[in-house]
């Protein structure tokens, strides 16, 4: 399907890809990835004939039909139900046709064709597309111009989806979608039937879309077959092995080398000295492959440690305007709460926020805030209001005027950028150091209160993972908004959803939920308002953690029993090697994660028996 052959490309003096090679099959599903700024998004752009690269060609197969989301959001008066139809351009070419054709043997021909294309039946898949990605029935028929360029961004992905291309390239296509419309999404691109090639540094939908990863690393090319968690796992082997030949090589290097030392003087011996300097020339070094460290998220401790609740609500309304967005919450935030907050875009998760963070007031009912509760925002929209020609340092250094330049420089260490980088303007930063930039004064005067919206954009895996690490290790309440399900999983202890104007705790786990967004069960989990025990407020820090603890174990048995089942099915239906060692792989990491969670709960109960 597409064939990429000795590819060269320089950006200036900076060279992105050095003679790279690889064929992907046709009907592959293929995640690109890469650390950022390896020059991803560049190779796309060849691929779509944007750019033409220095030396090598790329080649697809013949009348290969090559789909992509488009950078510019579209607008203007076209409802958005018309600018999909408008994408599939045969059938667009076809009606018009049909219109003015005279000739019979023609009007046969458009005839059978659109009947052949299912032409008839493309508004209501249209529409289904549409659905999916968070549009309902009424939203579908307005116009472009009427939604913001996020939602927008959301209708070119539904076009490039409609027009169904033989090669689907995807650029990071979650970044502008809710949790539920990247559930959708995965859900659509797990069976769609033609080749995908996706960016992302979303581990979830690289492992259940993905049969191909695609590495891009130094200029270099590799195809490995499997999701991204074989990927990792074998490269990781890979590079063992690399170290242990390395290592082997260089033993018999200073072997040979020892021999041609000692004897290349001697008579007798000088023939086989000479022998050995030619072996050692022939001997190529083994390529080590070696990662890049990934700097951790390093946040300062919170400033001062409040008691429970952080925040109350009893019967709460709020809104804009004297108009209600949200009514009737009656809620309870602990200092150590970990909420993932879901629902879809539109529904008032980011008034909910506000709310709770001290940004809005109730429009009626009771809310009780901690005394001194400080509340850091992360918001991804956020990284465009950082100071124009500003720097890393001159953002920090705002924020301890008085304090010496050693002591503001090791601050900018501490946040993320060296000495090389800290005076760097923030308009030649990459979206992955905006972000750190951002997170780091979000977090700067340790807030009991940490309030995070879709903070994984432009970050990639493994900053992703550095991420996760940072939220867990916060002693303070976080709530988390986003699209990357691993991060919900990895920090959540409970999930509210926010819906019908109503914020309420959620029955279940986001496997639950997935089912509930895609209507995949029959016996649907059903959301209900959370009943808060009259002594909840005497309940103690410990009572709390024992809970969290508790619901840990559970939820880690729960996770491996499905893995359980799975291995079971592979068993019988006699899955691939791959899929075998990938289930093993997790069943590990699980049993691990449960063994630490249940020393945690036995070692808690112990410390309150003892109390008691």
């Amino acid at each position: 399907m597409l064939h990429i052959n000795d590819l060269t490309f320089r950006i200036g003096e900076r060279l992105l890809i050095d003679h790279a090679s690889v064929a992907l099959p046709t009907g592959a599903h293929v995640g690109l990835v890469g650390r950022n700024g390896a020059g991803k998004t560049t190779l796309f752009r060849i691929v779509r004939g944007e750019l033409a690269p220095e030396s090598g060609a790329i080649s697809t197969s013949r009348n290969a039909r090559i789909g992509s989301v488009e950078q510019e959001a579209p607008g203007g008066p076209q409802s958005l139900i018309a600018f999909v139809l408008d994408a599939d351009v045969e059938r667009r070419s076809l009606l018009a046709e049909a219109d003015h054709a005279h000739d019979p043997h023609r009007i046969a021909e458009i005839q059978t064709r659109l009947a052949d294309i299912e032409a008839h039946a493309a508004p209501a898949r249209a529409a289904r597309i549409l659905a999916g990605l968070g549009f309902d029935e009424a939203a579908q028929g307005r116009a472009l111009s009427e939604f913001s360029g996020g939602w927008r961004m959301r209708v070119a992905l539904a076009a490039v989806l409609f027009s169904a291309p033989d090669l689907l390239l995807l650029d990071e296509p979650t970044n502008y979608l809710d949790l539920e419309g990247t559930l959708w999404l995965v859900d659509y691109l797990k069976t769609y039937p033609a080749t995908v090639l996706v960016i992302s540094h979303d581990r979830d939908l690289l492992d259940d879309v993905a049969n191909h990863i695609l590495h891009l690393d130094r200029g270099k090319l590799t195809l490995w077959t499997g999701g991204y968690t074989s990927f990792e796992r074998l490269r990781a082997e890979m590079m063992t092995l690399q170290g242990k030949a390395a290592k082997k090589q260089e033993e018999k290097r200073k072997h040979l080398q020892s021999f041609v030392d000692r004897f290349r003087a001697s008579a007798t011996k000088a023939t086989q000295a000479q022998s050995r300097l030619k072996m050692l020339a022939r001997m190529a070094p083994v390529a080590v492959t070696v990662d890049d460290s990934v700097l951790p998220f390093k946040w300062p401790p919170i400033s001062k440690k409040l008691a429970s609740p952080l925040v109350a609500l009893e019967g709460v309304s709020v809104g804009y305007d004297g108009r209600a967005v949200l009514s009737r919450l009656s809620l309870t935030l602990q200092a150590d709460d970990r909420i993932g907050l879901i629902g879809a875009n539109g529904n008032g998760k980011s008034t909910f926020a506000k709310l709770m963070g001290g940004r809005m007031e109730p429009m009626s009912g009771k809310m009780v805030r901690a005394s001194k509760l400080e509340a850091g925002f992360f918001a991804q929209h956020q990284v465009d209001d950082l100071a124009s020609g500003g720097s890393a340092y001159s953002h920090i250094a705002a924020r301890m005027r008085g304090e010496p330049e050693a002591k503001i420089r090791a601050r900018v260490a501490r946040v993320g950028f060296s000495s090389a980088r800290a005076n760097t303007p923030v308009e030649q930063l990459s979206g992955g150091e905006k972000a750190r930039l951002l997170m780091g004064l979000t977090t700067f005067e340790g807030p009991q209160l940490l309030i995070l919206d879709e903070p994984t954009n432009h970050l990639d895996i493994d900053s992703r993972a550095e991420l996760i690490e940072a939220i867990n290790e916060y002693e303070g309440a976080c709530i988390l908004i986003s699209h990357d399900r691993r991060l919900l999983e990895a920090c959540a202890d409970r999930l509210w959803i926010v819906g019908g104007a109503q914020v309420r705790n959620f029955d279940g786990d986001l496997d639950d939920y997935a089912r509930l967004v895609l209507g995949q069960s029959a016996e649907k989990p059903t959301a209900r308002p959370k009943v808060v025990p009259a002594a909840r407020g005497q309940e103690t820090s410990l009572d709390r953690q024992i809970t969290a603890a508790e619901q840990k174990v559970h939820r880690f048995q729960d996770l491996l029993r499905r893995v359980d089942e799975a291995l079971t099915k592979a068993a019988v239906h006699g899955a691939s090697s791959t899929q075998a060692l990938d289930l093993a792989a997790k069943r590990r990491e699980l049993e691990r994660a449960l063994d630490a969670a249940e020393e945690t709960w036995l070692a808690l109960s112990m410390k309150a028996e003892a109390t008691n």
